[in-house]
């Protein structure tokens, strides 16, 4: 029998196939038949497949068009998450580009090793500040504090970067409902926390929310359920803000990164071996039996495999967030992430199920 890996790529060279059987002889025959309603003249085979391959290699290989940008100059912007990964290189980034850095940073107050490179700055434009997301003490302290510092400046609060962020894994009956708990209180009620206590400063500003959800916040995975429904929460909440707010100049963007595993170290062996033994060892009896540790090690193993995994490089992610602060016209999403898993969402989210299911699980 098959393997299921074997099985997978069998599938997606036959869809692969499939699609280029349909766009060869299918789509020129609709071509010409909207030509004809139209009016004009038919075009051949090789006409319409060189002008569509065209507009696909300028849509891929075209830098993104210029839309204005806004002035740096008395801006300010809130970032969370900054001990480490995105929101450290994004505060350090936004200070060079002359804005003033609010740099909210866990670990703070605890001498934290990213927050004290931040602070050797020793620079006006960059804040450090005390900020745990999920606690509402700290997150009202650190608005007061922004507050204060622009109080008597012609700095604006303008943008928010909801960056700060967990993750883990695990399948559903393996894991905790204080899991799936701990992970939303920081990627969806903290975003959606730190976000309801800036916006009035935010929205007379007529500014910009940004907020870090992921590519697993279209899509989802096996042993990924608490990540996703968190970054589901994300996409929804800033659907829901952007049709809100644009009766008041404010641009909501959402950031969907892709696999950075290695740049940000968000997965190593010692955080799998750590979750694996807390996930087996707190899973019901029933479900240890019915599963069996050799389905689990498996499992434990393919995490492992990712250690190490994704693009090494942030600069992606980071021109992206900048281009939703600094453009005048930013885009609603942005999806910084390697080809294949942007083909990967495309089909999970614009094909039926059972196509996408037989492709991927």
């Amino acid at each position: 029998m098959a393997s299921l890996p074997a099985v997978r790529v069998v599938l997606l060279v036959a869809f692969s196939v499939f699609l280029t059987v349909v766009l060869g002889f299918g789509l020129p025959a609709l071509l010409n038949a909207f030509m004809r309603v139209v009016g004009l003249p038919e075009t051949s085979v090789t006409e319409c497949i060189v002008a569509l391959y065209g507009v696909f290699v300028l849509y891929v290989a075209t830098p993104r068009i210029p839309r204005g940008l806004v002035e740096v100059r008395g801006k300010a912007v809130l970032i969370t998450g900054c001990d480490s990964g995105f929101g450290h290189a994004l505060a350090k980034h936004l200070h060079n580009l002359g804005f003033t850095v609010f740099a909210g940073c866990l670990l703070k107050d605890k001498g934290g090793e990213g927050a004290g490179e931040l602070e050797e700055f020793h620079s006006d434009r960059m804040k450090v500040v005390q900020l745990d997301v999920c606690s509402e003490e700290q997150v009202n302290k650190a608005v007061e504090y922004i507050k204060e510092s622009l109080g008597d400046t012609d700095t604006v609060l303008w943008a928010v970067v909801n960056n700060a962020g967990v993750s883990t894994f695990g399948e559903v009956e393996f894991t905790s409902m204080d899991t799936y708990k701990q992970v939303s209180e920081v990627n969806l009620w903290g975003t959606i926390r730190v976000t309801k206590a800036v916006l009035p400063l935010i929205r007379r500003a007529k500014g910009r929310v940004v907020n870090l959800a992921s590519m697993y916040g279209r899509m989802g995975n096996i042993m990924r359920s608490p990540y996703c429904v968190s970054k589901y929460g994300v996409e929804a909440f800033s659907d829901c803000l952007r049709y809100e707010m644009k009766a008041w100049g404010v641009k909501v963007s959402v950031i969907e990164p892709g696999n950075f595993i290695v740049a940000t170290g968000i997965l190593t062996r010692d955080i799998v071996a750590t979750t694996a033994n807390k996930l087996w060892n707190e899973a019901p009896s029933d479900v240890k039996e019915d599963y069996g540790k050799t389905h689990f090690e498996q499992n434990m193993a393919l995490m492992r495999s990712y250690c190490g995994s994704g693009q090494k490089d942030t600069v992606s992610v980071l021109d992206d967030i900048t281009d939703a602060i600094m453009s005048k016209r930013p885009y609603t999403r942005y999806n910084p992430m390697e080809p294949h898993w942007w083909i990967r969402v495309q089909i999970m989210t614009h094909l039926p199920g059972a196509i996408s299911d037989l492709l991927y699980f």
